[in-house]
């Protein structure tokens, strides 16, 4: 008789791989990979966010937020942040059809689950996960080399975070189910 359960790695895969989308989108939509502060000439209490698509400037003092600022210093035009303009996106594709890929082998409407098919979303979602880490680790390593006003104080923004721990939930997600391989060859 078949089992009616699901196999654990496709429900873990299943649950990390979406929350790891969400996480992803934010931080990839958010203007926040660099806080920059204590700039020259400015009130003590603005910040500029910059993101990979914008830059804020906010006064923490009343909450002004003013996005659309100017690119004075060539922010935008430096490699770590084009790469991520362009990773971060597709990342955001190869995860939906990972996931739309990984719905199909898991059993939602099927007596028994394709182990083979769960196996490749496996795959895909783990690339998926590995092209946002990459620019998220890039960044990272470059944070303190982008372009910022001299005398500056400059630390790590809450969307460059949650770009990480959503690549390392893909990651995770993306390998639990790559554990259906092992069904898969059980079987033959």
């Amino acid at each position: 008789l078949p089992s009616m359960r699901t196999p654990a790695e496709m429900i873990v895969g299943l649950v990390l791989c979406p929350c790891g989308l969400l996480l992803t989108l934010t931080g990839t939509l958010a203007p926040s990979w660099r806080q920059v502060s204590l700039v020259p000439d400015q009130p003590m209490d603005v910040v500029w966010e910059q993101g990979i698509w914008d830059i804020c400037r906010e006064r923490q003092s009343t909450h002004d937020r003013l996005c659309g600022q100017a690119d004075g210093l060539g922010y935008f035009e430096q490699v770590p942040v084009r790469v991520a303009q362009g990773l971060m996106p597709s990342s955001l594709v190869v995860t939906l059809v990972g996931l739309v890929v990984a719905a199909l082998g898991v059993r939602c409407w099927q007596p028994e689950p394709r182990h083979l098919v769960a196996g490749v979303a496996g795959l895909v979602l783990l690339l998926s996960g590995l092209m946002s880490l990459v620019p998220s680790s890039w960044y990272t390593q470059e944070l303190w080399a982008l372009p910022a006003p001299p005398g500056s104080t400059l630390t790590v923004g809450y969307s460059l975070v949650l770009s990480y721990l959503g690549s390392c939930l893909e990651i995770l997600g993306g390998l639990a189910l790559t554990l259906s391989f092992h069904h898969c060859c059980k079987e033959r």
